[in-house]
């Protein structure tokens, strides 16, 4: 999927699966424009980095205020922004719930609508959010998490509905494990225990995470939205 032309906005740039969806889309001609709590060390003439938290409504406006301005459009939006909370529901503050479901439902819903604003302009565009095998799973320990990305599955269904007649599709895919900073804290016998349950008993890879992605952004797929596509065979 090469482009010389096309904007994509992608959360959570600055490390893991985020990163190496930039590096590849830069690769492919595609301007991206991302994002992260931190600075990125990439340099890139097409891409432009902004600091902010994706739950910071003011902010989220902002930049994409910032991104019309600069490019006139966007074609594409990857919620790839998340984090996680990996404990008993019983030892789990109030705290925790607030800053995962912070991040993974507000941050994704705000950049959905302020996306969605920017793509009507021209009745066109791809929303790719982020779930997870934990919610179908229903893994212990990972209550907090599992609901927040549930809710994600749940705002991607209507949105794909609401977004439909201004030509823009909402999909989300659900990884299972990719080794990257948010599952490195897991016991490996939990991960081992957790990936036995696919029916294909392996760690995700990025590579696994693009091919769907790029599977939702194909031109062609405009006539599939309001999907949860779940890696591994859940």
């Amino acid at each position: 999927m090469t482009n010389t032309d096309k904007v994509i906005a992608i959360t959570g740039t600055r490390k893991g699966i985020g990163l190496f969806l930039t590096e590849q889309f830069l690769e492919r001609g595609w301007t991206v424009v991302g994002c992260s709590r931190g600075a990125s060390d990439l340099r890139h003439e097409r891409y432009k980095h902004y600091e902010l938290d994706v739950a910071d409504e003011k902010a989220v406006s902002r930049m994409m205020q910032d991104v019309r301005r600069s490019f006139g459009k966007l074609d594409a939006l990857i919620n790839n922004a998340g984090i996680a909370s990996m404990n008993h529901a019983l030892l789990t503050p109030a705290s925790t719930m607030e800053r995962v479901f912070s991040t993974n439902v507000f941050g994704t819903f705000l950049f959905c609508r302020e996306a969605a604003k920017l793509m009507g302009r021209k009745k066109s565009g791809r929303i790719v959010n982020f779930a997870t095998v934990a919610t179908p799973l229903k893994l212990e320990g990972e209550a907090v998490y599992a609901a927040s990305k549930a809710a994600v599955v749940s705002l991607t269904e209507v949105l794909a509905r609401e977004l439909a007649p201004m030509g823009i599709t909402v999909n989300a895919v659900g990884p299972t494990p990719v080794p990257t900073d948010l599952v490195g804290s897991v016991p490996e016998e939990k991960m081992t225990a957790l990936i036995a349950r696919q029916a294909i008993p392996r760690y995700g890879t990025m590579e696994d995470v693009l091919n769907v992605c790029d599977f939702y952004l194909r031109d062609e797929s405009d006539f599939i939205t309001g999907q949860t596509l779940y890696l591994g065979g859940i």
